[in-house]
């Protein structure tokens, strides 16, 4: 089986070599597997080695590139773009914001991509079939159906299993919307394929996809219109954080059509047209290139679900708060069966599926604490409740938010936007929830996930002492005003009383 990707160039068969090579053959069958792995993205991957570094006897099985989404098509090819258009933006800013040269003139867009598939294809090697089969991991590329409860065919081949576990994850999709099927539209799958710049592209859907790459296409020159039926960007993000992206994708020359339906989709001469309707008022939106950014399928077609006894429905393989299907031997991990489609979460659950499937482990997804972050400039990182979530679980909280512009690294840097806000319980300093909106704030947001999933209060930010100058500072300073609300009437009375005995 050949894996075709495009375009045809020296990095690209380099990564087709490392992830699926045409000359592979693959192993004998074991007569027995501890585990059986199908789909070798991230959950398949980690799952694999992890069992494989214990000793358990595995085989892993993929049709397609290994890596999954997050190498080929997803996290890797994204921010190599979004890396790109973030130094064009700051050679472009440079002049007006650090009295700095100016940079006039335009930049290469094919180069971009061409970085993009160079470092993919670098990176490569470390989800490659070579080096899984150096790791004790039985490689075979083919297509994978379950012929029974306890076995798997693949290549003509037939493996036997105690324990398999279902990691093939999802796809783009898109909505049923008249003539789009008919339009050559892009999605995060083809995305990458671009070679040439597009002189208008159009982004169907507002979550972070579609913001970052709108702002990262605007950035590299192109004109670049988002629609999406919703009044918001990032609809699961605190509204706060919507805004302020949104002021930076229009500041950055991204037109934002909101409370925008499309009723179809048409080919021109051009390239695309949409006919919407916005505000109760009919308009037509024109673009040579479309982006599909709404909707994700569960890969579970062909498996042979039903042989195994593997429970599944439109939004994928059903499973139990212990990643278990509805046959005891067959687990699930990452984007096929989770509602949090992060490739840290497949990570998690993968490692999670190792303890639970082979050592009798009774661990649960439910306990992960799962943050997520999207990379637009500034960046929108989040973990936890936000301040309505815990309003609708009914969990009363303090909320405690520090502006970057009271940041002195932030000043410095030029990058004031923004905040960091913080949830504690009422009444402790439990941590319930955090959004950070910066640069950087996916990194920033780590503390907080670290003091969340082990137990440390906002109290223990506070205790720790920070680097100065860094942004880190604005977490800090929520711990402070936490701690400010400790100085009650009957705290301060006692301080009173206290320093006039002192004196």
């Amino acid at each position: 089986m050949s894996v075709n990707i495009h375009p045809n160039d020296s990095h690209n068969a380099r990564l087709v070599e490392q992830l699926h090579p045409a000359s592979w053959v693959n192993p004998t069958p074991k007569p027995r597997y501890h585990l059986v792995v199908i789909g070798a993205g991230t959950a398949g991957l980690v799952t694999a080695a992890g069992a494989a570094g214990l000793g358990a006897r595995v085989a892993l099985i993929e049709r397609g590139l290994m890596g999954g989404d997050c190498l080929n098509v997803g996290c890797v090819p994204s921010k190599s773009v979004i890396a790109a258009s973030r130094e064009w933006a700051a050679a472009h800013n440079a002049a007006r914001d650090f009295h700095g040269p100016a940079a006039p003139g335009d930049g290469d867009f094919s180069q971009v991509m061409e970085r993009m598939r160079r470092l993919r294809a670098d990176i490569s090697p470390i989800d490659g079939a070579a080096r899984f089969t150096s790791l004790g991991v039985d490689v075979f590329l083919g297509d994978a159906s379950f012929t029974g409860p306890e076995t798997v065919a693949v290549d003509g081949a037939q493996l036997k299993f105690r324990r398999a576990v279902i990691a093939t994850g999802a796809r783009a999709s898109a909505p049923a919307i008249p003539g789009l099927s008919d339009v050559p539209y892009l999605t995060n799958e083809t995305l990458f394929e671009l070679t040439e710049r597009p002189e208008h592209l159009v982004v169907m859907g507002g979550g972070p996809i579609g913001c970052e790459m709108a702002q990262a296409f605007a950035r590299l020159g192109c004109a670049v219109t988002l629609i999406d039926r919703g009044s918001r960007l990032l609809p699961r993000d605190d509204p706060d954080a919507s805004a302020i992206v949104a002021a930076a994708l229009k500041r950055d020359g991204v037109d934002l059509r909101f409370d925008s339906t499309v009723n179809a989709v048409a080919k021109t001469a051009r390239g695309v047209s949409l006919s919407c309707t916005r505000d109760g008022r009919a308009e037509v939106v024109e673009g040579d290139r479309l982006l599909v950014a709404i909707g994700r399928t569960p890969n579970v077609e062909g498996l042979g679900l039903h042989a195994a006894g593997v429970v599944y429905t439109a939004r994928g393989v059903t499973v139990d708060d212990r990643l278990r299907t509805s046959n005891a031997k067959v687990y699930a991990c990452g984007d096929i069966c989770s509602t949090l489609q992060f490739t840290h979460a497949a990570d998690f659950q993968a490692r999670m599926v190792i303890q639970n499937a082979l050592f009798f482990g009774r661990k649960k997804a439910s306990q992960l604490v799962i943050p997520w972050a999207t990379y637009t400039s500034p960046e929108v990182a989040h973990v936890g409740h936000t301040e309505a979530s815990a309003r609708a679980a009914s969990v009363a909280v303090q909320t405690f938010t520090v502006p970057f512009h009271d940041v002195d690294r932030a000043i410095l840097d030029g990058h004031t936007e923004g905040f960091a806000r913080v949830h504690v319980r009422s009444g402790t300093d439990t941590i319930v929830g955090a959004t950070v909106v910066a640069e950087h704030a996916g990194d920033l947001l780590a503390e907080v996930t670290l003091c969340i999933t082990n137990g440390l209060g906002l109290s223990a930010i506070g205790s720790t002492i920070h680097p100065y100058p860094t942004q880190s500072d604005a977490l800090r300073k929520c711990a402070d005003a936490w701690r400010k609300t400790k100085l009650t009437p009957t705290v301060r009375s006692l301080f009173a009383r206290w320093f006039r005995w002192f004196s």
